[in-house]
């Protein structure tokens, strides 16, 4: 026995030193030009380099994530398919739809938080409301005359307007989007109302006035938007969310692949040019241990739980 453990090591070892000899694919299961895939593109590149090898990025999107999560979650578990992965699929979705076709806990290895950013709450014009107090008047004494999009049911969009239709006891009707940019498209056309949304994906349409900003989800104002108040000095620290990005494998990688994963994507992260990019698209850079990341999995999902049980909130 001692011998076969031996040689399961050495194997291993030499596993990891080779790795990788082929392509890697990345897959984001959300679609181009959303923020997962601009952060998983640039992880691509720069990990293309450190590693000689392409690596690929792949869209597979639907089920708010959980259909690109399911695909990694049951790949091969030998570090060539990795996953872009966000708050819903990797820790909500769970608590919101009655059949999640994977277990994120069990079926898959994190390996580094790569970004995160607070959202900015935004209304149409036509709404004609200007700060906060008066959002929250509004929704109350109209309930239902509110939809608000999301980039899909478990995301931070979805739940942090659950948090506070919560906590300010009003209701509003939640349109899930598959990503980003329809969700945008479709509050410029007026077919919903509101939104949280990460700041640059739509301050120039502040900027132009085809948006209203009422507060950014933070303890502290954005740089992007310094007057826009933040959720804590509004009188909702509670409401302090983030969207996050991060990068796993599935659970029985290599734990010398999963290293050389973390400290290649670490040292991509940490460039000032990645953080740069990503810092114009309002996330900083976090790029820390697979520990690190696995305790703030289990923290989001517990923190989101509570309010998906509170608020009732479901992948509708």
């Amino acid at each position: 026995m001692r011998w076969l453990l031996a040689l399961a090591l050495v194997c291993s070892s030499a596993f990891a030193q080779t790795y990788p000899a082929r392509p890697v694919r990345i897959v984001v299961p959300f679609p181009p030009a959303s923020t997962p895939d601009i952060v998983g593109r640039t992880l691509a590149t720069r990990l293309q380099d450190a590693f000689g090898q392409p690596v690929i990025v792949e869209n597979r999107t639907g089920a708010g994530g959980n259909i690109g999560t399911e695909m990694v979650a049951k790949a091969p578990a030998d570090g060539y398919t990795l996953l872009i992965g966000t708050n819903g699929p990797i820790a909500t979705n769970k608590y919101l739809y009655q059949n999640v076709p994977y277990d994120a806990e069990k079926d898959l290895a994190p390996i580094s938080l790569l970004a995160s950013a607070p959202q900015m709450l935004v209304v149409v014009p036509q709404l004609d409301l200007h700060d906060f107090g008066a959002f929250i008047d509004y929704a109350r004494k109209n309930p239902g005359r509110i939809s608000y999009g999301s980039v899909g049911s478990g995301s931070a969009s979805h739940l942090t307007m659950e948090l506070l239709k919560s906590e300010a006891k009003f209701f509003a009707v939640h349109i899930p989007y598959r990503g980003f940019p329809p969700a945008v498209t479709d509050m410029l056309a007026g077919n919903i109302q509101a939104m949280f949304a990460i700041v640059p994906g739509v301050l120039s349409h502040v900027r132009a006035g085809k948006m209203t900003a009422l507060a950014v989800t933070a303890r502290k104002r954005s740089p992007l938007a310094p007057e826009v108040p933040s959720v804590a000095e509004l009188g909702y620290p509670q409401l302090e969310s983030l969207a996050w990005i991060g990068l796993l494998a599935p659970t029985a990688t290599p734990k010398e692949v999963v290293a050389r994963l973390s400290s290649e994507t670490v040292r991509a992260m940490r460039s000032p040019e990645v953080r740069e990019v990503l810092g114009n698209q309002g996330f900083d850079v976090v790029a820390d241990t697979p520990l690190e990341f696995h305790a703030w999995i289990r923290a989001e999902s517990a923190k989101w739980a509570r309010v998906i049980r509170a608020s009732g909130a479901t992948a509708d």
